[in-house]
Parts: C-alpha cells; structure tokens; sequence
C-alpha cells in the first residue's frame, strides 16, 4: 500500500490506521505559534461508522488504501439484505441493507449503486446523487403562491417526508437529491 506524508492526506481519502479501515472526513490545516504545524483530520470508521480526531505531523507517514469500486444493480431485498448483481459476470452478492442507513428508501429496484469493495469485503454503497420520486400526499396547490420562497411538507412514495415548493401537487413526479434528501427540481 502506498504511505503518504500526515500533511498530504485529503477528504476522501482511505486509511489503514489504528488497526482499522478509516475515511477521512474532514481535513484542517493549523500552523500554530510554538511548534511544527499539524493536520487535524476527522476520520470515520468504514466498517462500524465510530468517527476519531487525529492530529497527523508532515513528518507521519499512514497507508493509504485503494478501495475497487463496481457499478452494480439492485435486484431485490430479502430477510433485510439487499441483493445485487455484478453487470459484467452476472455474479450476485447480499449486503446487509444498513450500508445505506437513511438513503436505503430511495434505492429502487433496477436502480444501479456503486459499490466500494476492500478486498471481498463491500464497505459502502453510494446512489445516484439524483433520484425521481412520485408525491404521495402533500397539501394542494396554492393559486398565486408560485413566486413565494416559502416550502411546504410532502410525503414520497416511499415514505420519506422532504420540503417542495407550494406550486407542486400530488401525484406529480419530482427529483430529490439523495445526498441532502431534498428537493432538487420537477421531473
């Protein structure tokens, strides 16, 4: 595995470090008065979702991990494992449906998620950023409030509950960004 210097390490990037496999979140750069500056970075835990502050001197060398990431589709789920299919070798593979945490209602069946892979091992899934959804229930359409910034609830098809604007109307299909889980524009 390749080792890079403390002062180099990037959001995104995959660690192996105190014995675990750790993403970096967040990354701050602090040079203070007395002393040799620092990178303060938030790294999460890709197999138990536990978060860790470390302080890494330019002088610290960590290893980086190069994750394969697969574009697979989801086919169905079953007894709360999700079930995909590898397009290219047609081989499928079960994940525990946790993996997507609160993004696990706007996988559809058919949809393609990528998935990052450590070895065997998956460690994440990621859905397209944009998702259409059909409005399941939301309050009517309110004649002349189309030029207003106020937002008003609505219930997806799939449960969850996002901010729309008052000109949209039940029945109609919208795109919610996956990553915010918001409204994103009509379809």
């Amino acid at each position: 595995m390749p080792k890079l210097n403390g002062n180099e390490i990037k959001p995104g990037a995959v660690l192996d470090h105190a014995g675990g496999l750790w993403a970096a979140v967040k990354v701050a750069h602090v040079k203070p008065g007395k002393g040799g500056a620092f990178a303060q970075v938030e790294l999460k835990n890709l197999r138990d979702g536990r978060k860790l502050n470390e302080r890494f001197r330019s002088e610290d060398k960590v290893e980086v991990v190069d994750l394969e990431r697969k574009d697979q589709q989801f086919l169905y789920e079953t007894d709360g494992r999700l079930v995909f299919m590898d397009a290219e070798t047609y081989e499928q593979i079960e994940l525990d449906a946790d993996l997507l945490g609160e993004r696990r209602p706007f996988l559809q069946d058919g949809m393609t998620a990528r998935i990052e892979y450590y070895g065997e091992e998956a460690l994440s899934v990621s859905l397209p950023v944009k998702v259409v959804c059909t409005i399941a229930e939301t309050e009517p359409v309110q004649q002349g409030q189309t030029a207003s910034k106020s937002f008003k609830p609505a219930i997806l098809d799939n449960g969850v509950r996002v901010m729309v604007p008052p000109f949209v109307g039940t029945g109609e299909r919208i795109v919610v960004n996956t990553e915010l889980v918001e409204y994103s524009e009509r379809a």
